[in-house]
């Protein structure tokens, strides 16, 4: 059977992009028709029957859409070749983050998952010619998609659960709990030793492509061997710092140093060379921009291994860099035996009653405690409150104190010696029902990290930001569409239950 293929159709730089395709064609079945078992207690029925449920609704499917434009369409004349439709594009990015996959398998998943395809209205019956999308189609298109704009997205869906399926009262009052835990880098562990040789690689990858594209370049015809020599340099001394044995610190020294003299080497060809490089279009330019950038951390790194190896000197953290790729990576060590140190960002989640992330915040080199006011702000501007509790972390005596003007139970266990009134306050009835409540976070938590927030697996610090917020909004749209299949469960067996009655 032919197969019709959208590559030529759906591109990112298109600017034709409609909502959806209103109009059916002949075989196309209609995006209300999708039928999900509600027995299933699979994640992605789950999540498509939350999707279908907003798309259904009227009010929240104008909501969805308003907000896709408004960043998607933007500025952009609708004119040109059609686009993917704003609501494929939705659906597949909360798809990969539902199922935390990669962009193969949602590709995969996107031409061949019946369900899947019918809900985002591009599935057909009767034998006709199935629409597929290639790979890049599916990347680039997930890709215009950024964290503000999925966080604007995430506040609709928290409203929709609220308003429509958990069916909260606007008088009703929110039971908060609040929490941290680390959303890893993609990184490798980091030493100064292995990221000097990081630079080092990438400065050479850099000089290769110009050697592929310009064959007249000269200098560089043991390439190869400057690669082979430093990564064996840097191996070496690796394995003198981790092993024992007598004169361990001896050996290291001299690992070192002959490590150093050939990074000094390089340092100084590539410093030497690199005026001779050809510039002749955006390419070349934009390729010695990058072998600037990891000279000069290569150089950074050369002076940090000098230093603390040679000299015996302690670094500072501020000093310290986790990656030359993921550049904004975090040291982070929460006082755990397993793992005792976590690489990435912390990211504070707020969880209501129902079960739902009602604000999330990404922490730059903060604590716990430094973003209580901050989170409360954004918070107590739209919701009431009745109960919110946190750990050990958040303690501060400001903290309380300003929540405790808005919010009639705080819960913060203190840190350190209490007095007399903070003792009797923390052995009351209701302080203990609550912190007892609020272990309930960490489940949350654990079935985020479900969601693909246990590792980022995009590159660079925007999309960083993007696959948190998909993954907060992917975990609530789970939420609602668990509570919908619950409800239809609820349903089908009182109806069963007035037949049996009846026979």
């Amino acid at each position: 059977m032919r197969v019709v293929l959208f590559n030529h159709l759906f591109q990112k730089d298109s600017t034709m992009r409609k909502r959806f395709e209103q109009q059916l064609t002949i075989g196309q079945l209609p995006i209300e028709a999708v039928c999900i078992n509600p027995k299933s207690k699979n994640a992605l029925d789950e999540l498509l029957v939350a999707l279908k449920a907003i798309y259904c609704n009227k009010e929240y499917n104008e909501k969805i859409f308003s907000v896709l434009e408004k960043y998607i369409n933007s500025g952009k004349k609708n004119t040109g070749r059609k686009g993917m439709d704003l609501w494929c594009i939705f659906v597949l990015s909360q798809v990969r983050l539902c199922l935390n996959i990669s962009y193969d398998g949602l590709h995969n998943l996107t031409n061949n998952h019946r369900s899947m395809r019918h809900l985002m209205g591009i599935e057909k019956g009767f034998g006709f010619d199935p629409v597929e999308f290639e790979y890049q189609n599916i990347y680039d298109n997930v890709s215009l998609l950024n964290d503000e704009q999925v966080a604007e997205l995430n506040n609709i869906v928290v409203e929709f659960g609220h308003g429509k399926i958990f069916k909260k009262k606007e008088t009703t009052a929110l039971l908060l709990k609040s929490d941290s835990f680390v959303v890893e880098s993609d990184v490798h562990f980091p030493t100064d030793y292995n990221l000097l040789w990081d630079c080092s690689r990438k400065c050479l990858d850099v000089v290769s492509k110009f050697l592929k594209k310009y064959k007249n370049i000269e200098g560089w015809r043991k390439i190869g061997n400057w690669r082979y020599e430093m990564k064996g340099l840097m191996r070496e001394l690796g394995k003198a710092s981790t092993s024992g044995g007598q004169k361990k610190q001896e050996r290291v020294t001299v690992a070192a140093a002959k490590y150093l003299k050939k990074a000094y080497l390089l340092v100084k060809k590539l410093e030497e060379e690199m005026p001779g490089l050809p510039i002749k279009d955006m390419a070349d330019l934009s390729l010695i921009i990058v072998l600037e950038h990891f000279m000069a951390l290569m150089k950074k790194h050369i002076d940090l291994v000098d230093r603390r190896i040679l000299k015996g000197e302690t670094i500072p953290h501020e000093e310290k860099l986790f990656s030359v790729f993921e550049t904004y990576t975090e040291w982070v060590k929460k006082g755990k035996s397993r793992p005792s140190v976590e690489l990435g960002k912390k990211l504070a989640i707020t969880t209501d009653q129902f079960g739902l992330i009602v604000d999330s915040q990404l922490m730059d080199e903060q604590q716990d405690r430094d973003i209580v006011i901050e989170v409360a702000d954004r918070i107590l501007s739209k919701y009431k409150v009745a109960s919110w509790s946190f750990d050990k972390g958040f303690w501060r005596k400001e903290n309380k104190e300003i929540l405790q003007l808005e919010v009639p139970r705080v819960v913060i266990p203190k840190l350190g010696n209490r007095n007399k009134n903070e003792e009797e306050e923390e052995r009351s009835p209701w302080f203990k029902r609550l912190k007892n409540k609020h272990s309930a976070v960490e489940s949350n938590i654990n079935e985020l990290e479900h969601r693909g927030l246990d590792r980022c697996p995009d590159r660079g610090y925007p999309h960083f930001k993007r696959y948190i917020q998909l993954g907060v909004c992917a975990y609530n749209l789970k939420k609602i569409g668990r509570q919908i299949l619950k409800l239809e469960r609820e349903e089908l067996e009182a109806i069963l239950e007035q037949n049996r009655a009846a026979a």
